[in-house]
């Protein structure tokens, strides 16, 4: 195991419709960062359990000026203090900063975000569970070598009724509470 990591190793998650609520609006201030039952429970069970969290998200708000580092950096305190009350720690956080058209190696469906994870930890991602909610997210996570999870919140129901036949048999959890569930038996 690379210095750094818990027992069990890596898990990645993507943050808005797997850890909180989406909004077509986007998540703009730690007012409306609002978590989704049950996921800052599982987050804590997860990291207590000897995951090492880190999420993996694209925040193209800061490109369209909807919001500023200020506020997302608030919006992720008030994340990691939730988990932190519940006993759990998030490790890492890494955004895409950028909007869709700037032509970034970060942004998701590609594995920028994840492969900087990976540069971070000194590992390999096979076998790292990268749970997220849309078809870039199991993009980004396939193309960083990891393992593909997809959960029904957020976008879920959508990008799981609409998976290209490459990705048809990635597991399918109700929520980031089922995942934990399941991972944690494993």
């Amino acid at each position: 195991m690379a210095a750094g990591l818990g027992a069990k190793g890596l898990l990645i998650l993507d943050r808005d419709g797997v850890i909180n609520q989406d909004s077509a609006s986007f998540v703009k201030s730690p007012d409306e960062w609002l978590p989704l039952p049950g996921s800052i429970a599982a987050i804590a069970r997860l990291s207590r359990a000897g995951y090492t969290v880190a999420v993996a998200s694209n925040q193209s708000g800061l490109a369209r000026g909807l919001f500023d580092r200020k506020a997302l950096r608030a919006m992720h305190r008030k994340l990691r203090r939730l988990v932190s009350n519940e006993g759990g720690r998030i490790d890492r956080i890494v955004v895409c900063p950028h909007g869709p058209d700037d032509g970034c190696s970060c942004r998701k469906p590609k594995p920028g975000l994840l492969t900087r994870l990976a540069r971070h930890y000194g590992v390999s991602l096979v076998g790292t569970p990268a749970v997220g909610d849309s078809l870039r997210d199991l993009l980004a996570a396939a193309a960083a070598g990891a393992t593909p999870i997809l959960v029904r919140t957020g976008n879920g129901e959508k990008t799981l009724l609409n998976l290209p036949v490459a990705m048809r048999d990635v597991r399918v959890y109700d929520d980031l509470a089922a995942f934990a569930t399941d991972a944690l038996r494993r």
